[in-house]
């Protein structure tokens, strides 16, 4: 850890010597919230600051960087494509798999930490924001910026780091405790689905599919039904009820899944750790971190960015319109996992998949990969295609299961990827890729081998 942090320091110090910084992130909760963390810190510093919200930090990307001769600060993107970036004066705070080591980057994997689990992108950047400026020596925890550690909290579990152990570990957990300790968050073991501060109790159920509950997931009337049979009244919030009541539930959702043969992976997580940022208002999305970093995905989602970045500086006109666009990504995602569970996915040795061609959004359509495995084959990894402007999406979703077999997403998609004219990346157990129009079917022949190879264990070529 020390190393991080000395690591980190280096890199702040870096950024302190800027008169203005151009900061890079990715459209998702992750992204946002590495963002809106940089830009805090920048704008306390008296540092002038911009910020550019981007898909894909591909070669187009980058030739449009490189043009406007800037130092730039990439957060929660550019490990992977650091020899593209040679000719930028940049940092990187980043978690996914890198390319290369370099000396003013920060991530997780140069230290042996995993990234998919142990430091997210907002993580990894609130370690160097909480630096900027500071003129203090190297090993004084006693930093500034602690108030920005509960957004690097949302942003890991926007990023689902916390779903493997059912809470967060790792660095993850470091920032998390400082988080804790200055007043900012409160940890507590409940239940971790979405909704809890803010729907109703049938609602909540009605829109959980990760686990899939049967009779109750997508049907409003079982999910009523469900709580009257434990005389419980369905309009009130978790939040509203007794612990007694929520014991009760919570029980009877795991006898449901265990009659019914759920994996224990997915029946284990019900119940975790979960996070509220006591400086939110009670019953709002921003209170829970879950419900915050679901937010921040539906602005990402659909085109505003914008809103999602200032909702994190407490913009409430902002919040307003991110609850808007949250109820309809969350209708998105109902109608996306009905598309799928009634084309079907087509079976390949080693993984399945599906193409949503242009009935699901290709910002969502990972998110609905991923939900998929509650009524798809868990022995194989998912792949969603998605037509787009560019060419096609590419996205990817495995268990951690077939992680710990020998999978790793983010190698297999980057080289089948490549082999067909595309780039891509990602984590171990979720990754994505863009490739040319027209070369799907090549693609998912390659990755299938490759994958292959994963499982027996062969090296890549």
């Amino acid at each position: 850890m020390r190393e991080v942090l000395r690591k980190a320091r280096e890199i702040a110090d870096e950024i302190s010597k800027q008169e203005e910084v151009l900061i890079i992130t990715h459209i998702d909760a992750d992204g946002i919230t590495a963002g809106s963390i940089a830009y805090q810190a920048l704008e306390r510093a008296g540092i002038e600051t911009d910020i550019r919200f981007i898909k894909q930090l591909d070669s187009s990307e980058v030739e449009a960087i490189k043009d406007l001769n800037r130092f730039v600060w990439f957060t929660d993107l550019g490990s992977g494509q650091l020899e593209m970036l040679e000719e930028i004066d940049f940092v990187v705070t980043d978690h996914h798999l890198p390319q290369k080591k370099h000396r003013m980057q920060l991530n997780p994997h140069e230290f042996g930490y995993d990234g998919t689990v142990e430091l997210s992108g907002a993580a990894t950047t609130y370690l160097v924001a909480s630096n900027v400026g500071r003129k203090q020596s190297l090993f004084d925890f006693e930093r500034r910026n602690f108030d920005l550690a509960p957004l690097a909290v949302v942003g890991a579990v926007g990023d689902l780091q916390d779903a493997r152990n059912g809470k967060l570990v790792g660095l993850n957990r470091f920032i998390a405790n400082e988080a804790r300790k200055y007043g900012y968050l409160e940890m507590k073991k409940d239940l971790r689905f979405f909704g809890k501060q803010t729907r109703p109790i049938s609602k909540m159920l009605e829109y959980t599919f990760e686990p899939y509950l049967p009779g109750i997931s997508g049907n409003e009337e079982g999910a009523k039904e469900f709580l009257r049979s434990l005389g419980v009244t369905p309009k009130f919030k978790w939040i509203e009820i007794s612990s007694e009541e929520r014991r009760l539930i919570v029980s009877a959702i795991v006898e449901l899944c265990m009659e019914y043969s759920l994996p224990f992976s997915s029946i284990i997580r019900i119940v975790g750790e979960t996070y509220i940022l006591l400086k939110e208002a009670e019953g709002t999305e921003k209170r829970d971190a879950m419900e915050f970093s679901t937010l921040l995905n539906a602005t990402a989602r659909y085109g505003e960015t914008e809103v999602g970045l200032r909702v994190c500086f407490g913009d409430e006109k902002a919040f307003k319109r991110a609850r808007s666009l949250l109820q309809n990504h969350r209708r998105n995602l109902s109608e996306g996992i009905r598309f799928v569970g009634d084309n079907g996915l087509v079976e390949l040795r080693n993984l399945q998949y599906f193409h949503a061609e242009g009935n699901i959004p290709d910002t969502i359509v990972g998110i609905v990969a991923g939900m998929c495995f509650q009524m798809a084959n868990r022995n194989k990894p998912i792949i969603a295609f998605a037509d787009t402007d560019d060419g096609v999406k590419v996205s990817a979703r495995a268990t951690y299961r077939l992680v710990d077999k020998g999978i790793h997403l983010a190698k297999a998609i980057r080289l089948a990827a490549q082999k067909v004219g595309g780039e891509g990346g990602g984590h171990s157990v979720a990754a994505g890729a863009t490739i040319p129009a027209g070369m799907e079917e090549e693609f998912i022949k390659i990755l299938d081998d490759i994958i292959g190879m994963q499982l027996k264990g062969e090296k890549l070529s």
